[in-house]
């Protein structure tokens, strides 16, 4: 049941951030006068899209979860400080709250790992029986 519950919350974790990625680059350039209209240079979206499609399909199927998960959240934190920012906005307030819950889930991840149904897992595994052969 753990490993199940793990799983579904990856797979929570990363949807958003792989439909962002994707959505990101269908629309290069509109998100590349966002970034600018908030002071960023628009030289930086392919490591954005980079950070939530590449993190995202990380954290999906369980690849350097850990790393992922850090790095998400960091990403996360980041986008919340620059874009969600004006507290006298319900919606950004609540965005901004949204960020940091979403944070909070990727530190849990990074503490207690992908679980059974993730990559790092079955590698591993792999690992541990190599050992065992060699002995």
């Amino acid at each position: 049941m753990q490993n199940l519950a793990i799983l579904l919350g990856r797979i929570g974790l990363a949807q958003i951030f792989i439909l962002s990625g994707v959505q990101k680059i269908a629309n290069y350039n509109a998100t590349a006068g966002l970034l600018a209209s908030h002071g960023l240079p628009p030289g930086l979206l392919p490591l954005v899209i980079f950070a939530e499609l590449g993190g995202g399909l990380a954290v999906l199927f369980g690849f350097l979860t850990r790393w992922a998960a850090i790095g998400l959240c960091v990403f996360t934190l980041l986008a919340a400080f620059f874009f969600h920012n004006n507290f006298a906005d319900q919606m950004q307030a609540i965005n901004f709250m949204k960020n940091i819950a979403i944070a909070g889930g990727f530190l849990v991840l990074a503490a207690f790992g992908p679980g059974a149904a993730a990559l790092d897992a079955l590698w591993k595994r792999k690992r541990r029986t190599r050992e065992k052969l060699s002995f």
